[in-house]
C-alpha cells in the first residue's frame, strides 16, 4: 500500500499503520499523492454495488466465478479488520472493513449492511458526529463494539492563550542576517488586536485576508483536497533584523472584548554573522535538501556528499544555504572561512565507461546542484558558479544526442542534455572538487527476450512490524505482495531477465534499506509491488483498481504503460497514474515505479487479490507488459 508516511527510517513503531491507507514514511510521512497527468474521474471508480451485480470485469471472469480461497475467509463468524476498537480521526466519516458468515446479515447499530461480497466481506461508510461515536456490529450472537472519536479537523482557539494552539511563529530559535525581514504570525479570533514586542521594537500584526487551511496530501485520493474555510483569522507582521542590539524572545499581546492576553515564546531570534562566513559541508551520503526548514517542505535535488554552501540563516536544527535550499545541520559539518563557497567553471569533458557516460565538471569547490528532467531532457544547474566556459568535449554518445549550456545570472551555469529516447537513470558524485554526472546507457537485450536486463522487485512491507494494508479477513498486504512478486519473478526469469528481490520472506526492511539495495544493484528497472487502501474519508466499497506512482520523469512512460496494459489486457478497473514523492519512487539510477495493484479494503477486489488463478494471470500480464515496454524503449 502506498505508504503515506515518507521514509520510515526511524523506529519500528513508525511502521505501524495509522489507518489502512498504507501510509509510507519518508521524512515526515505526510504527503500521499500529488496528481500528475492523470486525474481521478468517474470512470476511474467502480459504480455503486447496487448498480453492478458482478461489480466489474476482472479479465478472469466475474467475481462469482472466482474461487473463494482460505485467505478470503475469516477465522471466526464475525471479524472487524478496521478500525481498531478505540480509534480517533478528524474525518467526518469512517469505513468498517470486515467479514462474517455470508449467509447471515451483519448489523451496525441495528441496521443491516446493504452490500457484502460473495464471501461475506463488507466495507460500509458511516457518518461521524464530533466527539464519541459508538458503533456496534452484530451477527447472530456475535457482536463487536467500536468507539470512534472524531476530533476537529483544525485546532481551535485556546481559552487560556487566546490564540490557536501552536499558531504563533517562529516556534524555534532562528538566525537571520542584518537587514533581512523577520516575520511574526498568529491565528486568533477575528477582530483581535495583536502586537509583538521584540527587543526595542513593537510590531503590529495585521489580518492577512480570508483564512483557510489546506487538507493533507492524502485528500487527493478521496477528491477532498479543496481549501477549508476557518472561523479564525491569520495575522502577520514583519520588521528588519537590526544591525546592533539583542533580539531576544518575542512577546505576543492579544486584546479582544476588553481582555488582554500575553504570551512569550521561549525562542531566540538573533543575527547571522556575515563575517567570517559560515560554510556547511554535506557529510551525509546524499544530503536531503528542502524548500523550507522542516520535513513538511518539498524535497529538492539531493546534495552529493562534499557539497559546500554558505549558511545564510538557521531555524531550529535546519540550515538555510545560499542557493535557497534548507538542510538538517546533522547532515553537515560547519566551518568558517574568509570567503563564501563559490566557484568558476571552464572546460567540461565526458567519457564512456561500461554501461554509463560520465560527464565531468571541474570546479574550485563542490557547489550545490539541481537537476530537472523532462521526457527527453535533463538539465543540470550548478549554483554559486560563474561560467568561464569556452570548450566542452562531448563525444558521440549512445543515449545523449546533444549537450547545450548557458549562463544564468548572477551565479549559475546550466547544462542541458538532449536524449535520443528513454532515459535509463543517472547518479551524481563529487571526486574532490569535480562533479561527476553519470548517465546510464540503454540495456542491450536479446531479440524477443529480456536477456540483458536486470529487474529489481520490491515486495512492499514484510514483517509483523510492517503488515501494510489488511483485507476484510485481516490478511496482510505484506503476504500478497510477496506471493505476487515471486510469481512475477518466475515469469520474468522465464523471459530471460535477471531478477533481484529485496526480500524473499518476512524481512524487516525500512524504505531506506530498499533504496540502498536499488542504488547498489543499479537495475534496468525497479518495481515496488503493493496493494492499496484509503484514508478514513475514503469510499472503500466503491474504490478499486490499478494505480501507478512515479516521481522522476524517466519513470513516467513506464508507469503509464503498465497501468494502461493491465487495465486494457486484464480488464482491471483504473485508479490512475500519480506523481508521488515516495521513498521507492525517488531512486534515480533506474526508472522506479511503485505499483498499487488493487485495494485490499474493497470487499470484492479483495477476493480477486487473494485468488491464486488471478494472481498467476496478473503476474503473467505484468511480465508481458514489462517485456513489451523494455523492448520498445531499448530500441528507440
Amino acid at each position: 500500500m502506498l505508504l503515506l508516511m515518507r521514509d520510515r527510517q526511524k523506529s519500528s513503531s513508525h511502521r505501524q499503520k495509522i489507518n489502512p491507507l498504507h501510509l509510507n514514511v519518508d521524512d515526515a510521512r505526510v504527503v500521499l499523492a500529488v496528481v500528475g497527468n492523470r486525474r481521478l474521474t468517474n470512470s476511474s471508480r467502480i459504480e455503486p454495488a447496487m448498480n453492478r451485480p458482478q461489480l466489474f470485469g476482472l479479465g478472469i471472469g466475474t467475481l462469482s466465478s472466482l474461487m473463494i480461497t482460505p485467505a478470503a475467509i475469516a477465522d471466526g463468524p464475525l471479524f472487524l479488520a478496521y478500525p481498531p476498537v478505540e480509534h480517533q480521526t478528524s474525518s467526518d466519516r469512517i469505513f468498517l472493513i470486515g467479514t462474517g458468515d455470508p449467509n447471515q446479515p451483519v448489523l451496525v447499530n441495528g441496521a443491516p449492511i446493504a452490500y457484502r461480497s460473495p464471501a461475506g466481506h463488507f466495507a460500509p461508510t458511516l457518518p461521524l458526529a464530533l466527539g464519541e461515536n459508538t458503533l456496534t456490529l452484530t451477527q447472530g450472537d456475535d457482536s463487536i463494539t467500536v468507539n470512534v472519536t472524531r476530533v476537529p479537523g483544525v485546532p481551535g482557539v485556546s481559552p487560556e492563550l487566546g490564540f490557536v494552539v501552536e499558531s504563533l511563529t517562529p516556534q524555534v530559535a532562528m538566525t537571520r542576517p542584518a537587514g533581512e525581514l523577520v516575520c511574526f504570525s498568529a491565528i486568533a479570533l477575528p477582530d483581535a488586536a495583536i502586537a509583538v514586542t521584540w527587543g526595542s521594537d513593537t510590531i503590529d500584526l495585521a489580518p492577512v485576508g480570508e483564512t483557510v487551511t489546506l487538507p493533507p496530501n492524502s485528500a487527493v485520493l478521496t477528491s477532498d483536497n479543496q481549501p477549508i474555510a476557518l472561523t479564525t483569522t491569520a495575522y502577520e507582521g514583519c520588521t528588519v533584523m537590526p544591525a546592533t542590539g539583542p533580539g531576544g524572545p518575542p512577546t505576543y499581546t492579544l486584546a479582544i472584548n476588553g481582555d488582554v492576553i500575553t504570551q512569550t515564546l521561549p525562542v531566540t531570534i538573533s543575527r547571522q554573522p556575515l563575517l567570517p562566513f559560515s560554510v556547511a559541508t554535506v557529510t551525509a551520503a546524499s544530503g536531503v535538501a528542502r524548500t523550507g526548514p522542516s520535513t513538511s517542505y518539498s524535497r529538492l535535488t539531493p546534495l552529493p556528499q562534499g557539497t559546500r554552501a554558505t549558511i545564510t540563516g538557521t531555524e531550529g536544527d535546519w540550515l538555510r544555504l545560499d542557493y535557497g535550499g534548507w538542510i538538517r545541520a546533522t547532515e553537515t559539518s560547519v566551518d568558517t572561512t574568509a570567503a563564501p563557497a563559490k566557484s568558476i567553471i571552464r572546460s567540461v569533458t565526458s567519457e564512456q565507461i561500461p554501461g554509463w557516460t560520465e560527464v565531468r565538471f571541474p570546479l574550485q569547490t563542490p557547489v550545490p546542484i539541481s537537476i530537472d528532467q523532462t521526457a527527453d531532457t535533463l538539465t543540470l544547474t550548478l549554483h554559486n558558479t560563474t561560467p568561464q566556459t569556452d570548450t566542452i568535449y562531448f563525444d558521440a554518445d549512445p543515449v545523449v544526442e546533444r549537450l547545450d549550456w548557458q549562463p544564468v545570472l548572477p551565479d549559475r551555469a546550466q547544462y542541458r542534455f538532449q536524449f535520443r529516447g528513454q532515459q535509463w537513470g543517472y547518479k551524481t558524485r563529487y571526486e574532490g572538487t569535480t562533479l561527476v554526472l553519470s548517465l546510464k546507457h540503454a540495456p542491450t537485450l536479446a531479440e524477443n527476450s529480456l536477456t540483458g536486463s536486470t529487474i529489481l522487485l520490491d515486495p512492499g512491507h514484510g514483517s509483523v512490524n510492517d503488515l501494510g494494508a489488511r483485507g476484510p479477513t485481516g490478511y496482510p498486504e505484506k503476504d500478497v505482495n510477496l506471493v505476487v512478486s515471486q510469481l512475477l519473478r518466475d515469469e520474468l526469469e522465464a523471459r530471460g531477465a535477471t531478477v533481484v528481490m529485496t526480500r524473499e520472506g518476512d524481512d524487516d526492511l525500512f524504505p531506506r534499506d530498499r533504496v540502498d539495495i536499488i542504488n547498489q544493484v543499479e537495475p534496468t528497472l525497479a518495481l515496488s509491488v503493493h496493494y492499496n487502501a484509503l484514508p478514513d474519508a475514503g469510499d472503500a466499497l466503491n474504490t478499486a483498481g490499478v494505480g501507478m506512482f512515479w516521481y522522476n520523469a524517466q519513470a513516467h512512460d513506464l508507469s503509464e504503460f503498465l497501468h494502461d496494459y493491465l487495465v486494457r489486457e486484464l480488464d482491471r478497473p483504473s485508479y490512475g497514474v500519480y506523481w508521488n514523492n515516495l521513498a521507492l519512487t525517488r531512486p534515480t539510477v533506474a526508472p522506479s515505479v511503485l505499483l498499487e495493484l488493487g485495494f485490499m479494503i474493497n470487499p470484492d477486489e479483495f477476493e480477486w487479490i487473494v485468488d491464486p488463478d488471478a494472481q498467476a494471470e496478473l503476474a503473467a500480464g505484468l511480465a508481458d507488459a514489462i517485456a513489451l515496454w523494455l523492448q520498445q524503449a531499448a530500441n528507440e
